[in-house]
């Protein structure tokens, strides 16, 4: 299998690299770019479903129909998940972006770091989580009460854009760095009179990085209730993660539906770890956990049309 690993590394090294590259030549036109993001949302879609289906075939080649259906059954439930799960990290990407006013053309150099960053963090968590779950099979407890708590709390509580400038973190940054109010290009650093300084640029990663250690703590145990497969934990991650940039542009266009999906986000991290929780004594099938987490978010998606 160490094949497959190798071979889907140089595959999103690729995929990484187009990205990137066709977004960067994108024309930046609220009009084009909504429907840039919403063309390249679908190639995204696609390629994991295709990646699936190849996945599939050469599983039903292999080894046994079952064990093939299965599988792919399981990379299809984690991609769900894990896009939804991405939709809560998108607000505070907007979030970040919308109150430090950083132009949309330089949002794609943040984006650029973040992803690549956010792809070696999945990686580590992934291994940690597969050796604690093989080693301490309780694991899968603990997470789970924490799943079901964060989804509580995200029902429950009801928290207003807060104000970046006041947070703690952002008190910390000024502390450890010395910063410019005026952008510099898409510089991260500049020096005057030969000290160095960071940019809002900059100050912009640093909250995308520290809020994507965030969400990745939710978004890594929730697929171990489904399947505890590091490869398709892993791929399943990984193509999330190549359509979060055209994703965050399509959705930015309609981010008054934030508030509503937050709750659809919340019911589904608690049936995940209602399930985590369960498992030594009630098993629920993937198929079964597929329906439940597809008609949630068909819900609230077409509740939110509706409203807005």
């Amino acid at each position: 299998m160490i094949w497959a690993w190798i071979g889907f590394s140089f595959f999103l090294i690729i995929m990484l690299a187009i990205d990137g590259h066709v977004v960067n030549r994108s024309k930046y036109s609220a009009h084009r770019s909504m429907r840039h993001a919403l063309l390249w949302t679908l190639v995204w879609v696609a390629m994991a479903l295709l990646f699936n289906f190849i996945f599939w075939r050469y599983l039903l080649a292999t080894t046994s129909a079952k064990f093939a259906n299965e599988q792919a059954l399981n990379f299809l439930t984690g991609y769900i998940i894990e896009k939804s799960l991405s939709i809560d990290n998108l607000f505070v990407f907007y979030m970040v972006f919308h109150q430090l006013r950083i132009p949309l053309a330089y949002q794609q150099r943040v984006f650029s770091y973040g992803i690549w960053s956010a792809v070696v963090l999945r990686l580590l968590l992934i291994l940690m989580g597969s050796w604690l779950v093989a080693h301490f099979h309780w694991a899968l407890s603990v997470m789970g009460v924490f799943l079901f708590a964060t989804g509580i709390k995200t029902l429950l509580v009801h928290e207003d854009e807060r104000d970046l400038s006041l947070s703690k973190f952002s008190h910390w940054t000024k502390k450890f760095f010395r910063a410019t109010h005026e952008f510099h290009g898409k510089r991260f650093f500049i020096k005057k009179n030969k000290l160095l300084y960071v940019t809002p640029l900059f100050i912009a990663l640093i909250f995308i990085e520290f809020s994507d250690i965030v969400f990745a703590l939710d978004s890594i145990p929730a697929i171990f209730a489904i399947t505890t497969d590091p490869f398709i934990v892993w791929t399943s991650n990984i193509f999330a993660i190549l359509g979060l940039r055209a994703l965050y542009f399509l959705l930015a266009g309609m981010i008054k539906r934030f508030d509503v999906l937050k709750y659809a986000i919340a019911l589904i991290l608690i049936f995940v770890g209602l399930k985590m929780l369960i498992m030594p004594w009630v098993a629920i099938s993937v198929g079964v956990s597929l329906c439940i987490i597809a008609s949630i978010l068909l819900l609230f998606t077409v509740y939110a049309y509706v409203k807005y």
